[in-house]
């Protein structure tokens, strides 16, 4: 009978271990689906698109320059910004590479535009003509 009290203290304890263990589990899963995955799977994706970078890419530094891949070398790239300007940059200090689906994105944008502001030229001329 005297060591019910201490049977129970123990469940106890064991319950509260448990129950610890269980939420750094929690929050290591947290850590890693919402810290550590999504910047491994950014990392990667950087790291494909500098791997593919060829003559011809238009691209944008770290510091905000924008121009032309004229060559390609194992750790640096050759840029060319202006006519007889070019500047060599490590393949890190590439930010990114602007696509032709942006730009024809924005000539999309603007085609939708004319072509509405036609529409109402037209529907206003047609009001006229009544």
């Amino acid at each position: 009978m005297s060591f019910l009290p201490l049977l129970q203290a123990q469940s106890q304890q064991g319950e509260q271990t448990m129950l610890t263990v269980i939420m750094f589990a929690l929050f290591i899963a947290i850590f890693y689906f919402f810290i550590f995955r999504p910047q491994n799977k950014k990392q990667k994706e950087t790291q494909k698109m500098i791997d593919a970078l060829k003559k011809g890419d238009k691209v944008v530094t770290i510091g905000g320059i924008h121009g032309i891949v004229s060559a390609t070398k194992e750790k640096t790239v050759i840029v060319k910004v202006d006519e007889g300007v070019k500047l060599e940059f490590n393949r890190a200090a590439i930010a990114g590479v602007i696509t032709d689906q942006t730009q024809s994105s924005k000539s999309d944008k603007k085609a939708d535009e004319s072509k509405e502001a036609k529409k109402e030229e037209a529907s206003a001329d047609s009001e006229k003509a009544e």
